[in-house]
């Protein structure tokens, strides 16, 4: 063959299934063992246990698995990989109108989205995922991780002027907020580049920037440009939802997004709704020197819940000095910049909640307006959710939905959970969705944990139930704290002595709930719970305090006892 002809040795593009690699530096090792064979654009992943390279004709399959195992590394298969206009997880660059086909392509980037790339591409499936806004969605952006930072720093504020024990001389001065918001933004950019960012290169997919819409149920549309897919996901997560109250929009209003951004801490915020989120940015607020006032529509805090769990908090909030007005019926907001007026009605009266701030904590709300889901047919519910069957498949079955879109259960780790089965059954798995045990947390201080049935709720079931309710005065954790308030519950059946489920609010109640959600998974029994051994001096030990409760009084016992 002429050289000059343009004419190359045929090669081909392979994948090489490596066990072993545990770093970046095991992917130098296998990279350099692998071009010492004459391969080319080798790309290894320890993540992915796996690398990618390019071998001529003439570079036998055997002499690449020599030089990996030369290396200290266990070769497997080696495949073909098919061309898809993309190397080295390296985006290709796209212009003018073009129409791509991806194995699953994945609309959002939030905790769904990553699970769902990454379990994909752990399959060798061609993945793209499309990002209107900024990588890593509502945990890592404006959820869990700020909320949680600054949640600590009020709690170290707070405990700074109030901390209960004798001889220690400490004080809380005034609150920078600005610098406080500063850190919480440094630590978002970390995670988010870390933990979201980095991955889609070290898993190479191609990541397209740009508000998605349905073309039909095969293709998407991003700009100018077309996306079609054997399979889709929407991930597109949700926010905060806004309730139609008159002159709430002209009055203005803080969410739990804008409210991670203030600059300084408001003189007084009025709290509409009184959830998840209305408890620890109302709290948080509070601790950092805001007068706060929640407003609920239910008679009763947290009415889901067992009431000996809102009953505790309610008690908590009075003692931060937290107003809780409850029955409400909202009238409407008055006010702008220099202050805000809730007129409500309570019991038949009206009442006015003045406030420079309000805080709307009423819920979330599915992000699907934009996608154009008729389009493909997909149905949509009355809240703009994406319906889905148990193996999180829409009304058309090659396209799946995940995470908060849905909405269902709101926490990152059920949209990681979904978004992983979600991409095992885009690409031809079976798999049902289990959500019957899910913990969750509220992180006030002292914490809400709860998991399984409440009493309620087991009654309904059908069960013959017993519980035990264990005040806080009785965990020698809590007693050393010099901090009683709070309780722990268990709910269990009569019969069989199973447990069906655990509530407690404690400090580290969420740390103490995995215990007691592996308890109601596997269906452990009282018994197995008062025959274990838990670490004195620990709040995790109220779940075993309350087990033992329901056949004596735990006040009787020397510590420890069994």
């Amino acid at each position: 063959m002429d050289e000059g002809s343009g004419e190359r040795e045929m090669a081909h593009r392979l994948r090489m299934r490596i066990a072993g690699m545990t770093c970046t530096d095991c992917e130098l090792h296998v990279a350099a063992a692998l071009e010492g064979t004459g391969a080319t654009e080798v790309k290894a992943s320890f993540r992915r246990g796996e690398a990618l390279l390019t071998a001529s004709e003439g570079i036998e399959t055997d002499t690449l698995k020599a030089a990996v195992a030369g290396a200290g590394y266990r070769p497997l298969a080696v495949e073909p990989v098919e061309d898809t206009g993309q190397q080295h997880g390296r985006p290709t660059e796209h212009r003018g109108n073009r129409c791509d086909a991806y194995d699953l392509a994945i609309v959002g980037s939030g905790g769904a989205a990553f699970s769902a790339a990454i379990r994909a591409r752990d399959a060798g499936a061609n993945v793209v995922m499309i990002e209107r806004g900024t990588t890593g969605g509502t945990c890592v952006n404006i959820g869990c991780v700020p909320s949680k930072t600054l949640l600590r720093a009020g709690e170290i504020h707070h405990l700074a002027g109030h901390h209960p024990f004798a001889g220690l001389a400490t004080e809380a001065g005034p609150v920078q907020m600005g610098r406080l918001t500063a850190q919480k933004d440094e630590l978002v950019g970390e995670l988010r580049r870390h933990k979201y960012e980095d991955l889609v290169a070290d898993y190479s997919w191609e990541l397209v920037r740009g508000e998605a819409a349905f073309v039909d149920a095969h293709t998407l549309e991003v700009g100018d440009r077309q996306i079609r897919a054997k399979t889709f996901l929407i991930a597109t997560g949700a926010r905060p939802a806004v309730p139609d109250i008159p002159g709430l929009v002209e009055a203005g209003y803080l969410t739990s997004t804008t409210a991670f951004a203030l600059d300084h801490v408001p003189e007084s915020v009025a709290v509409i709704g009184s959830g998840y989120i209305a408890l620890e940015l109302g709290q948080l607020l509070r601790r950092l020197g805001a007068k706060v006032t929640l407003m609920q529509r239910s008679p009763r805090l947290l009415k889901t819940y067992d009431p000996e769990i809102g009953e505790a908090m309610t008690t908590v909030l009075a003692d931060e000095g937290i107003e809780l007005v409850a029955g409400v019926r909202y009238l409407r907001v008055d006010g702008g910049s220099g202050g805000r007026h809730v007129r409500l009605e309570v019991a038949g009266r009206e009442r006015i909640v003045e406030a420079a701030e309000i805080l709307v904590a009423t819920g979330r709300q599915p992000n699907t307006e934009a996608l154009r889901l008729d389009r493909a047919g997909v149905r949509v519910g009355p809240g703009g959710e994406v319906p889905v069957d148990g193996e999180l498949r829409t009304n058309v079955p090659h396209i799946l939905a995940a995470g908060d879109v849905t909405a269902g259960p709101q926490f990152v780790y059920v949209a990681a959970y979904e978004g992983g089965l979600a991409a095992d059954n885009a690409l031809g798995a079976q798999r049902q969705v289990d959500l019957h045990v899910v913990p969750a947390v509220i992180f006030t201080s002292p914490a809400i944990a709860t998991v399984g049935l409440t009493e309620a709720a087991a009654r309904q079931a059908g069960h013959d139930v017993k519980t035990s309710v264990l005040p806080l005065s009785a965990v020698p954790r809590a007693l050393v704290n010099r901090d009683t308030r709070g309780v722990f519950k268990l709910v269990a059946d009569a019969d069989n002595d199973q447990v069906l489920g655990a509530h407690a609010v404690a400090e580290n109640a969420g740390d103490a709930i995995y215990a007691a959600t592996l308890a109601v998974k596997f269906h452990l029994t009282v018994a197995d719970l008062t025959e274990t051994m838990a670490p004195y001096l620990t709040m995790a030990e109220g779940l075993k305090l309350a087990a033992q409760t329901f056949g004596r009084d735990v006040n009787k016992l020397s510590c420890c006892a069994g």
